[in-house]
């Protein structure tokens, strides 16, 4: 039950969020919780900040499990923050692998804040190549097609619904936040790394 709720939140909330991004840009936040008390979350951001974060009545967790470079492979849909490139192909920091569920989400290749001059790509793997160690992805998106290539030393992980104990302190968190017009933050998903991963995008 609660992964079929969570879906249902998952996908609800991604499209308000796409829908809202042109007029309300996003404020994605990445660190770790300090507490959380209700719907009230406080977390201390990676850059030192202690960050408030409004959650809705029915906001959903999200778990970031490590995954492999095998589990990347055609037909998955994914999400890869790239910096530069090699060889005519983007290359990637990160691929997060999405479930069936969250197909669709973020679809696009657009500007990332991760580091300076980062992409994110949020695709379906239309083929897979090795070469070496590290594989080329072809992949593909409404408007689009991009060649990724991703290192062996890439980070790979999969999005898993979660109970919401898993988010408390000391929990290493990502999420996309909306700034209100009194500045406040609000968030309707949190993604959580899960035995000590840290989400990575």
């Amino acid at each position: 039950m609660i992964r079929a709720v969570a879906a249902l939140l998952i996908a609800a909330v991604s499209a308000v969020a796409v829908a809202q991004a042109p007029a309300n840009p996003p404020v994605r936040i990445r660190g770790t919780v300090e507490k959380i008390d209700g719907t009230n979350l406080t977390i201390k951001a990676n850059n030192g900040q202690t960050v408030n974060v409004k959650l809705a009545d029915n906001y959903a967790v999200v778990g970031i499990a490590k995954a492999s470079l095998a589990d990347v492979a055609s037909g998955k849909f994914i999400g890869t923050t790239t910096v530069g490139e090699r060889d005519g192909a983007l290359v990637a920091l990160e691929v997060h692998i999405f479930p069936e569920n969250m197909r669709g989400t973020g679809e696009g290749h657009y500007d990332w804040d991760l580091r300076p001059d980062s992409k994110m790509t949020n695709a379906n793997v239309a083929n897979v190549t090795s070469m070496g160690k590290d594989r080329v992805l072809t992949v593909q998106y409404k408007g689009g097609e991009k060649k990724v290539l991703v290192p062996e030393k890439a980070v790979i992980v999969s999005f898993t619904p979660v109970d919401r104990s898993e988010l408390k302190p000391g929990a290493k968190v990502f999420t996309v936040t909306q700034r209100q017009p009194d500045g406040s933050l609000t968030a309707a998903r949190v993604n959580v790394g899960l035995k000590g991963q840290v989400p990575p995008m």
